[in-house]
């Protein structure tokens, strides 16, 4: 330490970049106080932790956890980590803890990507680095709150930092850039899975450094005990990581090697699909087109990053001992990309899937601005040169080129300040100038995807709300139910949160409601009827609302509702009249009295109420659904079966609609056809309990027995699994027809 401190003690560089990043240690856990949680640490990932927690406090007498086999896939140290400080300190308000933890790992990313490049090019692009990454606003608000992308980023960053180490300690590697490089390589494979990539890279670039290193020699005597040294600290960092991640992964440790196959299986087979709102259009994320991530990484990354990218690609390469390295770090963030581009990888909300991509690339942006400036600087002295060198001695040609480098810099970053300081704590709401900002945004891609605007939505109704005359709980409907019940723990006396969907908000009973705007149809977003009439609060991210507060204004609905499941049908539609007179816009409202009148046999006022739902929202599915039913009322089925086809093409996963097809063809005896549509819910995965019916419909007509009936679906699930790479579902589903 103390050579480490004599050879940089006189460089200005090194103390920006020390007093630098001891700012961050402290700001960054300063400003996760104020985030709000987000979508999977309430549902999923704290009642997981606890069960892991109950694993090993009961010395694995508690196998809840190895039982939930979704969860298992995942390793997540993280929630282990904190789900102890927890219990340990008693700590009450445990998500702010974890949001605290959350931020440290992104400041230890941030410190190790600093690191790397100045070990490469200096503690100037170090310190660039330090200033990009930092404010890099979708980076920095995954560091407040997600225990999933940002820790894996993170242990995934060290690792590559010790790759680094590993690499450059040729021929002699050192014990301990091997141990560390072990234990964070772990981190991050109970992080992610996918952290055994760090070991592909190292692998390849330990190739690439020996082969150029020796030359034509990499065969000879010394050369061949240098490729066993590190065959042999290769296979011992590996032996060790494997050792961490059982001892950290109950799953594994029950079964170490067939439970590390079946993860790997089930990386390549991940079946879970969200609808995403990309290009102003509404798609499942197993269906987006191969340009969604690098398109939505160029729209939301700073525009200093892409210059600091482009210099990376300009100046970086020059010299012949730069090459590797550049090389080493363009590949460490280019090849995942490249991997979810050609392998349509399944991925959702953003980019958050491919963070762990992004440190190296502004490693390397960091290191282009840095590379630039001393490429000025040459230049200045080589003109000074010609001319008289004590014109200007080069120490102040030095403070000129860093003064004015840094300022540049600097005002390329007023734009993701100015969003940082505006909109915290939402800065992961980002898209940069380029792309025309937040407000070119809304309507064509996601904003607050990851909910994190449900905790300031919710505190403000429990300021807010007023008590009901009864003296009963208020009742906060949400989508977000998890995140919404946190924030109202502390008051479960007065307020009780309930869960309902969007679509189908008024039929249920509430007072307030609290819901992010995602999963709503653009076409909506951007219409005149929206927001609807009944908000009363809205939290902003550069003036476009990213989450919504409703007030309950009618209950006509949800007492409509209540008749029309008990197919009280003139009853509920008196009930949905008043609502419509209270709000002539209640889109829910116009929708259902559709739905009563295609029951009463009504099928022209299903028509007319239902187009005006349409008009509200125009790519909305359930009005369009009742609208085919009110058409096969009235026989016109080819009408019917045309519009179902249109519904269809915009959601295929819309699975009433495949159902209505398939009982129209079927009543036609159509069978080939309905055949077909079974089929699309079959590839889609959406067999339930009514689609087998109509399949063992459809087969009974043409002569076959339920036994057999039932034994053809199987297989055509199962054909159709294994033709999408789903070869461990398809044997799940073999196995239920052997039962």
């Amino acid at each position: 330490m103390r050579k480490f401190l004599k050879e940089n003690q006189k460089n200005p560089w090194f103390w920006i970049f020390v007093v630098l990043i001891l700012v961050l240690g402290v700001a960054l856990p300063l400003m996760s106080l104020s985030a709000g949680n987000s979508g999977d640490e309430d549902g999923f990932q704290w009642p997981y932790a606890e069960e892991i927690y109950n694993y090993y406090a009961t010395g694995g007498q508690d196998t809840t956890c190895l039982q939930n086999e979704d969860m298992g896939m995942h390793g997540g140290f993280f929630d282990q980590m904190t789900y102890a400080m927890v219990k340990w300190f008693h700590v009450d308000n445990y998500s702010q803890l974890r949001h605290v933890m959350n931020s440290l790992f992104g400041w230890i990313c941030i410190l190790y990507m600093g690191l790397l490049v100045a070990a490469i090019a200096g503690w100037r692009a170090g310190v660039f680095t330090i200033l990009l990454l930092f404010l890099s606003p979708r980076f920095l608000g995954h560091s407040f709150n997600n225990p999933k992308d940002l820790i894996f980023a993170s242990m995934f960053a060290v690792s590559i930092y010790y790759c680094y180490r590993l690499i450059s300690q040729y021929p002699k590697p050192k014990i301990s850039a091997s141990i560390l490089l072990a234990i964070f390589a772990a981190l991050a494979v109970v992080s992610r899975f996918a952290g055994y990539l760090v070991f592909a890279y190292l692998v390849l670039f330990l190739i690439l450094y020996h082969i150029i290193k020796t030359k034509k020699q990499c065969l000879n005597k010394d050369s061949l005990k240098t490729i066993g040294r590190y065959v042999l600290y290769v296979a011992g960092i590996g032996i060790l990581t494997f050792g961490i991640t059982i001892a950290l992964w109950p799953y594994i440790m029950s079964s170490p090697i067939k439970t590390t196959l079946d993860i790997v299986s089930g990386m390549s087979q991940y079946s879970v699909s969200l609808r995403q709102l990309f290009d102003g259009v509404l798609q499942w994320s197993d269906a987006l087109p191969w340009f969604y991530t690098p398109k939505l990484i160029l729209m939301t990354i700073p525009v200093a990053v892409i210059i600091g990218l482009i210099l990376f690609f300009v100046f970086c390469w020059r010299k012949k001992d730069d090459r590797f390295w550049a090389f080493f770090i363009l590949f460490t963030f280019l090849f995942p990309i490249f991997w979810i581009v050609v392998t349509h990888a399944n991925v959702y909300g953003g980019w958050r899937h491919a963070l762990f991509a992004y440190p190296t690339m502004v490693a390397a942006a960091g290191w282009g601005f840095d590379a630039m400036l001393k490429w000025v600087e040459n230049k200045l002295e080589a003109r000074a040169a010609k001319k008289d060198p004590s014109t200007q001695p080069e120490s102040r040609r030095g403070v000129v080129v860093d003064v004015v480098g840094t300022a540049v810099l600097l005002l390329l970053l007023v734009g993701p300040i100015r969003h940082i300081v505006a909109n915290h704590p939402y800065e992961y709401v980002y898209f940069n100038e380029l792309s025309g900002g937040v407000k070119k945004a809304f309507g064509n891609y996601e904003l607050d995807y990851y909910y994190n605007s449900t905790r300031e939505a919710t505190e403000w109704v429990l300021q807010n709300a007023e008590p009901k005359a009864d003296g009963s709980k208020t009742i906060v409907g949400t989508w977000h139910s998890a995140s919404v019940s946190y924030f109202l723990r502390n008051d479960t006396a007065h307020f009780q949160p309930r869960f309902v969907r969007w679509y189908e908000l008024d039929n249920s009973d509430w007072d307030y409601a609290v819901f992010t705007i995602t999963g709503i149809n653009p076409k909506y977003l951007r219409s005149k009827y929206f927001p609807p009439k009944n908000t009363i609060k809205t939290i902003e991210v550069d003036g476009v609302p990213i989450a919504l507060i409703l007030k309950r204004t009618e209950k006509f609905s949800a007492k409509a509702a209540e008749f029309k499941n008990k197919n009280q049908l003139d009853s509920a539609a008196m009930y949905y009249h008043k609502a419509l007179d209270v709000n002539p816009d209640n889109y829910i409202a116009l929708f259902n009295l559709g739905e009563v009148f295609v029951r009463a046999n009504r099928p022209d006022s299903a028509i007319f109420y239902t187009n005006r739902a349409l008009e509200i929202d125009p790519e909305a599915e359930a009005p369009k659904l009742i609208q085919c039913y009110a058409l096969a009322g009235q026989n016109k089925l080819d009408d019917a079966l045309n519009l179902l086809h249109k519904i269809n093409k915009y959601n295929p996963k819309y699975t009433q609609a495949h159902q209505l097809a398939v009982r129209i063809y079927i009543n036609q005896k159509d069978f080939i056809s309905a055949k077909k549509e079974m089929q699309k819910i079959i590839d889609h995965d959406m067999v339930d309990q009514a689609s087998m019916n109509l399949w063992l419909e459809c087969e009974a007509q043409q002569g076959i027995n339920p036994q057999q009936s039932t034994k053809n679906l199987y297989k055509a699930m199962i054909k159709s699994m294994e033709s999408r790479g789903r070869y461990r579902d398809a044997e799940k589903i073999r196995k239920q027809m052997k039962k």
